[in-house]
């Protein structure tokens, strides 16, 4: 198939591109680079520089490309920022994403796959996070991802736009040639690999007081290779449906550290502060429906093998795509 990336200059996206490419698609690249990377993009594909906020730009390209599905990646992602600035979350998870979807149905395109996030479930009534439970977000983040989920299902039953919502908490690990490299960094295993490195004198651990086995938060930790065939697995859905995505267990923080320190070999200093607000000590997400009805498995289903491949990429790439 033809399929057109947006946002495939990022952490997901680049090796969504990379895995599209080893299986023969071919892929075009839109992206603005205000979070990605140019090196990022796959020398085998096409590249497009252009804005999802200008809806002119958008339609222009996939006009010209002609493809036959669109993978969205391209949002912002910060809890935290989207609390400072909401603003900016439902103007470009919502309000850009919309010019994305008008542009697909002026150039006839109806397979759609969608990037989206367990934080539209907000604190969960229980764990593992399935499709059945509601979605009450916390933040403007989630809220935008849940918004974009909705008007996707009207675009479903008004315009039969076929879509696959993807939802997932913590993408982590490398492959040899893409890795993770936010310019601001705010995932746990990058930045404690970072700390291994010596480019961060010691790792913070924001709350040692939870209801979990060792007082720190557990989250479920997905390999991005497993993360992208679960995308690449979705062009083939024959209907419009939404997913929850993880590996079934999950790893607190302390787990996580300690397992860096034994791949990397480091001592990797940590410094315990107060709680974040809004963070649940527990978010797992179940995974039975996506591999039931898409026959969807994850291959690396322990921590340490993530982080051999996130640590094997960061020696590599010690300053990212910088270098």
């Amino acid at each position: 198939m033809k399929i057109f990336v947006v946002g495939g200059a990022g952490y997901i996206g680049s090796i969504c591109v990379e895995l599209l490419l080893d299986e023969g698609h071919e892929v075009v690249v839109f992206d603005n680079l205000s979070e990605g990377h140019r090196r990022a993009v796959d020398e085998r594909a096409a590249f497009i520089g252009g804005d999802l906020s200008r809806y002119e730009e958008i339609a222009r390209a996939l006009q010209e490309t002609k493809p036959e599905a669109v993978m969205h990646f391209a949002a912002n992602a910060l809890v935290g920022e989207s609390m400072q600035n909401p603003s900016k979350y439902f103007r470009n998870n919502v309000s850009a994403g919309l010019n994305l979807l008008d542009a697909m149905l002026h150039a006839d395109v109806r397979k759609f796959v969608f990037s989206s996030t367990c934080a539209t479930f907000g604190p969960p009534e229980r764990v593992p996070i399935d499709e059945s439970l509601p979605q009450r977000p916390i933040n403007p983040y989630g809220e935008s991802k849940l918004m974009f989920e909705k008007i996707l299902r009207w675009y479903d039953e008004i315009h039969q736009l076929r879509f696959v919502s993807l939802r997932y908490f913590n993408a982590a690990g490398a492959t040899e040639k893409f890795g993770e490299d936010h310019r601001l960094e705010t995932h746990l295993i990058p930045n404690v690999l970072k700390a291994a490195l010596g480019q961060k004198p010691h790792v913070e651990i924001y709350g040692t007081d939870y209801e979990t086995p060792d007082g720190t938060c557990i989250r479920d930790y997905i390999h991005i290779l497993d993360l992208s065939r679960a995308h690449i697995l979705a062009l083939g859905a024959r209907e419009s449906a939404f997913y929850n995505l993880g590996t079934g267990g999950g790893s607190s923080v302390l787990e996580v550290i300690e397992a860096c320190r034994k791949v990397t070999g480091k001592k990797i200093p940590v410094i315990e502060k107060p709680r974040r607000p809004g963070d649940p000590p527990r978010l797992i997400a179940a995974s039975e429906k996506i591999k039931r009805e898409l026959g969807w498995k994850p291959q690396f289903e322990n921590l340490p093998a993530i982080i051999e491949s996130a640590w094997s990429w960061h020696q590599k790439f010690p300053r990212g795509y910088e270098d």
